[in-house]
C-alpha cells in the first residue's frame, strides 16, 4: 500500500521528528522503532515508564435506551457484569463462534463504547451495523475523532499522577476515570497489552500532541513504536488478531474461555455454537513454547510438527528482550497442549526443537 493512501495518527509528524522508522500497519503509517531500538525500548517499559501512540485502534459508541441489550447480543462477555466506570475483555463472533475480532467494552453511565483493532475497523463496523435491527440505539464510529496514547510500566502511575488531578492511584485495574492528564481532557483507563502496569488515555485527537509532549521525553516516559509492543504483547501471553486468533479460532481454543459467559442471561451471536464446541470438547489449544536450539528464530507462519506431522503454523514468534530466547505460539491437539510437549519448528529448511511452556512468558505486573 502506498504511503499516500495510508492514514496518519495525529501523532504522526511527532514521529518522524523523533526519527522513527514508519511502517504501513492497520492502514495507518505508524512507528515501529525509535532511534533508541525495540530492545530499549522493550527493556524501558519492564523496568520504568514508556509511551505508545495506538491512536490507530478503533472506537465504537453505543447510546440509547437499548444500548446494553444490543452489546450484550454482539459480544460474548457480559455487559451486564459492568458498572459504569468499569471495562472488560471481550470479542466479536461470528455464528461459527470464531473471532470477528478482540474487543474492549467500555460501561458509562449513558453510552457504552468498543474499542477494536486498527485492521478490522471497517469490518467490525459493518459486522456491528448488520446486528442493530429494531434495537433503540444509534451507533457513532468515532475512530477519527479519538487519541489514544497508552503509558505502560512500572513508574507509569507515578507519572500520570505527577500531571492529574485524578486520583489515579486509586483507579483498580480494568476501571476509568474521567479527568484532566496535563490539562487534556481524558478518560484514564488502567488497561494496557504489555503485561505491565500501566493507563491507556483516550482524549480528543487535535489535543494528542499536547498530551504526548507532557508525557514523552527524558526523564519521563521512552517513546516506543509497534516493535516493542509486540515484544511485550507476547512475552505476557497477549493475544494478537491476525496471528494467535482470527476468524478461524475460537476463544475456547485460544484460552479466552473466561471472556465467554455462555449462561449470562441473554443470548448473544456464536452462543450455540460455543455451546456445541464445549460439549463436544475443544479439540485444540494455544499454547506457548521456547525454541530449545541456540540461534534458531521461529517467526510467524512457520510450519510446526508433532510426532512427525504438521499440525499447525507459529502464530506469533520472534526472540524478546526480557525472556531472553527464541519464543511463540501455536494450536496442538488438546492432549498434547501441555507444558512439556516436545516440538519442531520448520526454520528455513531445519526442524529446531521446541518444547511448550506454561504462559505467560514473563509474570504480568498489572495492579489488581
Amino acid at each position: 500500500m502506498a504511503d499516500q493512501t495510508l492514514k496518519r495518527t495525529p501523532l504522526h509528524d511527532v514521529h518522524v521528528a523523533l526519527g522513527a522508522k514508519m511502517v504501513p500497519f492497520g492502514g495507518y503509517l505508524m512507528p515501529v522503532t525509535y532511534p533508541a531500538g525495540i530492545g530499549a525500548e522493550h527493556r524501558a517499559v519492564r523496568e520504568a515508564v514508556g509511551i505508545f501512540d495506538v491512536s490507530h485502534m478503533g472506537e465504537f459508541e453505543v447510546t440509547g435506551p437499548d444500548r446494553n441489550a444490543f452489546v450484550q447480543k454482539i459480544t460474548c462477555n457480559d455487559v451486564g457484569a459492568l458498572k459504569a466506570g468499569q471495562a472488560q475483555y471481550s470479542a466479536l463472533l461470528t455464528d461459527q463462534g470464531t473471532f470477528v475480532d478482540d474487543c474492549l467494552v467500555y460501561r458509562f453511565e449513558d453510552k457504552l463504547m468498543l474499542v477494536v483493532n486498527a485492521s478490522n475497523i471497517e469490518k467490525d463496523w459493518d459486522h456491528v451495523v448488520a446486528q442493530k435491527g429494531g434495537a433503540n440505539v444509534r451507533l457513532r464510529n468515532i475512530s477519527d475523532e479519538v487519541a489514544l496514547l497508552a503509558v505502560q510500566g512500572p513508574k507509569a502511575e507515578a507519572l500520570v499522577a505527577s500531571l492529574s488531578p485524578v486520583g489515579v492511584a486509586l483507579i483498580p485495574y480494568y476501571h476509568f476515570a474521567d479527568g484532566k492528564v496535563a490539562g487534556v481532557q481524558c478518560f484514564i483507563s488502567r488497561t494496557g497489552y504489555t503485561g505491565e502496569d500501566g493507563f491507556e488515555l483516550y482524549c480528543r485527537a487535535g489535543d494528542a500532541e499536547t498530551l504526548w509532549h507532557a508525557l514523552a521525553g527524558p526523564g519521563r516516559a521512552e517513546p516506543c513504536g509497534l516493535g516493542a509492543r509486540d515484544t511485550l504483547r507476547l512475552e505476557a501471553g497477549l493475544p494478537l488478531y491476525g496471528n494467535d486468533i482470527d476468524d478461524t479460532v475460537t476463544p475456547l481454543e485460544a484460552g479466552l474461555t473466561f471472556i465467554v459467559k455462555l449462561d449470562k442471561g441473554a443470548q448473544f451471536t456464536g452462543q450455540a455454537a460455543l455451546k456445541k464446541q464445549k460439549l463436544d470438547g475443544v479439540k485444540r489449544r494455544l499454547v506457548g513454547f521456547k525454541v530449545t536450539e541456540p540461534k534458531m528464530v521461529a517467526r510467524h507462519g512457520y510450519d510446526v510438527w508433532l510426532d512427525g506431522s504438521r499440525v499447525d503454523v507459529v502464530r506469533s514468534g520472534t526472540v524478546t528482550p526480557t525472556a531472553n530466547c527464541a519464543i511463540g505460539t501455536t494450536y496442538l491437539p488438546l492432549a498434547q497442549a501441555k507444558p512439556g510437549t516436545r516440538i519442531e519448528v520448520d526454520i528455513r529448511g531445519k526442524r529446531a526443537p521446541a518444547e511448550v511452556v506454561k504462559l505467560p512468558f514473563v509474570p504480568h505486573r498489572t495492579k489488581r
